[in-house]
């Protein structure tokens, strides 16, 4: 399995990317990473690479460039985000050899709020998970989201989770709020990162890859 480092052009920037597709897939993860991380976060890519061991594809970029990521403002930008998310995912729909990939969103911190956010706006997105995530962020723009979403807060991330709270009883799609038991906001304690990547992969097979099997039908 190859993974492809990219430069994917929006508007008059460059974002870069590392792009997994396993053999198979017939579905891709765009991650949309919290505030001052990029696509090398750690945590992000071991969630990339237990997805790719089940055949669905990985896209990680950095939603900034080098020198936007210097004004720690742009990391707060939901907006801004937002429209990088959807930018890239045009891109994905258009680029040949993966256009025809079912797509679904995985947000961590801020970066969850930027995915629900594109998702609210673009039909076609078929689940959305979030990890540790923001979506009180994206709270008037949440009853249009039709994907499934998944939000996953860890059980000691006491403020956090009252956000996912008042986040999941403005979501009118197919929804879940799954805590994982005795993780923190980062999911550092043993197993917590496992068993998030494991709840993603359960939730992408059930929404994303098993909804692309149909429509091939």
């Amino acid at each position: 399995m190859n993974t492809k480092e990219i430069t994917i052009p929006v508007l008059n920037n460059e974002l870069q990317g590392a792009l997994t597709i396993p053999e198979e897939a017939d579905s891709i993860v765009i991650f949309s990473h919290g505030s001052g991380s990029s696509r090398k976060s750690s945590r992000n890519q071991m969630v990339a690479r237990l997805l790719q061991a089940h055949h669905i594809g990985t896209l990680l970029f950095d939603l900034l460039t080098e020198d936007e990521d210097r004004n720690y403002l742009n990391r707060f930008n939901i907006d801004l985000l937002t429209e990088r998310l959807i930018a890239v995912t045009r891109w994905v729909k258009t680029n040949m050899g993966i256009s025809r990939l079912s797509i679904g969103y995985f947000g961590a911190s801020t970066g969850a709020a930027s995915a629900l956010r594109a998702a609210a706006r673009l039909p076609d997105i078929k689940a959305v998970v979030s990890r540790g995530g923001r979506p009180d962020m994206a709270l008037e723009v949440l009853h249009k989201v039709k994907a499934p979403v998944l939000l996953i807060v860890g059980s000691r991330d006491i403020d956090v989770l009252e956000m996912n709270k008042k986040a999941y009883s403005h979501l009118t799609c197919e929804k879940q709020l799954k805590l994982i038991e005795g993780a923190t906001h980062l999911f550092e304690e043993p197993g917590t990162l496992d068993k998030v990547a494991e709840d993603a992969i359960e939730w992408f097979e059930k929404y994303l890859v098993s909804t692309n099997k149909l429509t091939n039908v």
